[in-house]
């Protein structure tokens, strides 16, 4: 994180004391760094300056409007798997001509919209669907984009549920599907087939498995014959959550990317979500109790799985930050645990931890991608507020939700 750090044992967002935000709103919050989040786009779009891709950025990771509209503002598009996502995306600004939707289980109704829309890829991952859209194109008297999604059966080498380029998985089509579908859609009038379209998980941090997938790519154009305009080569660039764990290597990729589109005119789609927004926000909680038990002590958060749900559905490592860092040092194994009436309800378990107390404030790190879009009413809890940094300056983007209208609805 370059933009959120510990200065003088103080952690800041940009030139702001976090301290003085979580005096400020009530905890639990989801707290953003703007330029964090175009530091990491623009990382991206520099390493892959060459190709000069469309990065289409993944709304499911986060799909705040107000984080949408500025990276809209620095040039980025849309991917969407909802007409919910669809709807903000373009409520945000974002060209529909910069906008793909993928999804395996887009309705009638989505795929209306799409069309009516005019988005530059539908992206479909079956005969079935292939099938609807041509009826619907009929209706609109109009040629569709649409993209195919291959299953290259390459595996990312991460966690098992957010793996989704593996042969057992729902996601795409196998080779020899793929190929057939290929020769369907060319006879189809209303159908124009301009891209391939693979992804293959989230969270990857290794170079070899996209490596894997352009080797498929190009026996797949190899057998076809088919000269796409799009190759949409997905997201899944992994970030670090912790030292152990390295970010990918984006220059080693992008070497290989632009190895792989020399000679051919395509146009490279990225779908990038936790690369750019993971990083951009920490989600600011108080402790409420801590509660003593006979070999470890429970460090119990006013926020809970219901506003973080990657470690208790992922195991996922979220580092937690002390907003006010001492040297004195809290001995003993500590386990930091939400409020909500689950034994999943945890985020992390460490033997040494800077020295804290009941009412103390800490920080959970890197969870801006699957953070707040994750996050439900469990318990009957109300959803909470989303804070923007920029400079030296604070705003709600998203107003925790009240009580009276999570009760009466």
């Amino acid at each position: 994180m370059n933009y959120i750090k510990l200065r003088k044992n103080n952690l800041c967002v940009e030139n702001i004391l976090v301290q003085k935000l979580a005096k400020k709103y009530q905890t639990p919050f989801y707290c953003y760094s703007l330029s964090q989040l175009k530091y990491n786009f623009n990382t991206l779009s520099n390493a892959f300056k060459t190709v000069k891709p469309i990065i289409c950025f993944s709304v499911k990771s986060n799909a705040n409007i107000s984080l949408l509209r500025e990276l809209k503002k620095i040039g980025a598009g849309a991917d969407v798997v909802s007409i919910g996502e669809l709807l903000k995306a373009i409520k945000a600004g974002i060209k529909p001509k910069k906008i793909v939707f993928s999804g395996i289980g887009k309705t009638e109704e989505e795929i209306r919209l799409a069309i009516k829309k005019r988005v530059l890829l539908i992206n479909v991952e079956s005969e079935n669907e292939v099938d609807l859209i041509n009826k619907i194109s009929k209706e609109f008297s109009r040629t569709i984009s649409i993209g195919i999604r291959l299953n290259p059966n390459v595996t990312g080498k991460t966690h098992r549920k957010i793996s989704t380029g593996g042969k057992d998985e729902k996601f795409g089509l196998s080779y020899k599907d793929f190929i057939n579908l290929c020769k369907k859609v060319k006879k189809m009038k209303n159908l124009n087939l301009q891209g391939i379209s693979v992804h293959i998980g989230s969270q990857i941090t290794s170079v070899s498995p996209f490596k894997k997938v352009l080797s498929v790519i190009n026996e797949i154009i190899d057998k076809t014959k088919i000269d796409f305009n799009f190759i949409d080569l997905g997201g899944g660039m992994g970030i670090s959550y912790s030292k152990k764990e390295k970010q990918i290597n984006l220059k080693q990729y992008a070497k290989l990317v632009n190895k792989f589109i020399k000679n051919k005119n395509s146009r490279i789609i990225f779908e990038p979500g936790r690369f750019i927004i993971g990083n951009a926000a920490i989600l600011i909680s108080k402790i409420i109790y801590i509660k003593k038990s006979n070999n470890k002590n429970f460090v119990i958060l006013d926020a809970g799985m219901n506003d973080l749900m990657r470690p208790a559905l992922y195991n996922a490592y979220h580092q937690i930050i002390p907003l006010k860092k001492i040297n004195k040092i809290f001995r003993g194994k500590i386990e930091f645990v939400g409020p909500v009436c689950e034994s999943s309800d945890k985020f992390l378990t460490q033997k040494r931890f800077s020295k804290i107390k009941e009412g103390d404030y800490v920080a959970i790190a890197n969870v801006g991608a699957y953070g707040m879009s994750l996050s439900s009413n469990y318990n009957t809890r109300p959803t909470i507020a989303e804070i923007m940094i920029t400079g030296s300056k604070h705003k709600i983007i998203k107003k925790r939700q009240s009580l009276a209208n999570l009760v009466n609805n």
